[in-house]
């Protein structure tokens, strides 16, 4: 096989120079013009890409449009992606352990993905359910309270793109998570 190509080599060419066709979520809709800032929260709109906490210069401030990031018109008019439902006893005995936790997964993304914030948590009859702006945001604060309490969590997505999540902590949570 001299001058034949490898599978490998054909199926990269295949794909080198192509667009899928989609959008980034921050492009739904209108793209704002470049630079842009966010006036509630300070991100900036750069490269088609809402950051914050990267470097700006007062010269890109001063050319920079005004407007308000998705994530916070999402957080004002209370919309989300991403719905978790924390279900069981267990919930009301850590709750200080399981807020703690969401409060430091939703911080740690937020540093370099601005538009993936918590909409709001909120206790619904013996459920406490998490609204968040990104689907990926509600998997992840799932994931971590399943590393500290156990439990089980069940996964549903529907046709618009959201997560709907409930995590049930195990009866005999671990000694480590009342820390």
């Amino acid at each position: 096989m001299t001058g034949a190509k490898s599978k490998a080599l054909i199926r990269a060419h295949s794909r080198s120079s192509t667009t899928s066709g989609k959008t980034w979520p921050a492009e739904a809709g209108r793209r704002p013009k470049e630079p842009s800032a966010c006036e509630r929260c300070g991100a900036v709109f750069r490269r088609r890409l809402w950051r914050r906490g990267d470097v700006t210069t007062h010269a890109l401030l001063a050319r920079a449009h005004w407007v308000t990031c998705p994530a916070c018109a999402q957080a004002r008019d209370a919309t989300y992606m991403g719905r978790l439902r924390i279900v069981g006893e267990p919930t009301r005995l850590h709750e200080d352990v399981i807020r703690r936790r969401i409060a430091n997964v939703a911080t740690r993304a937020a540093a370099t993905q601005p538009e993936r914030r918590l909409v709001s948590i909120d206790w619904t009859g013996d459920t406490l359910e998490v609204l968040t702006t990104s689907q990926k945001l509600a998997h992840r604060i799932v994931h971590e309270l399943k590393k500290v309490l156990g439990g089980k969590a069940t996964y549903g997505w529907s046709d618009d793109g959201s997560l709907f999540a409930t995590f049930a902590p195990a009866r005999g949570a671990r000694k480590s998570a009342t820390r």
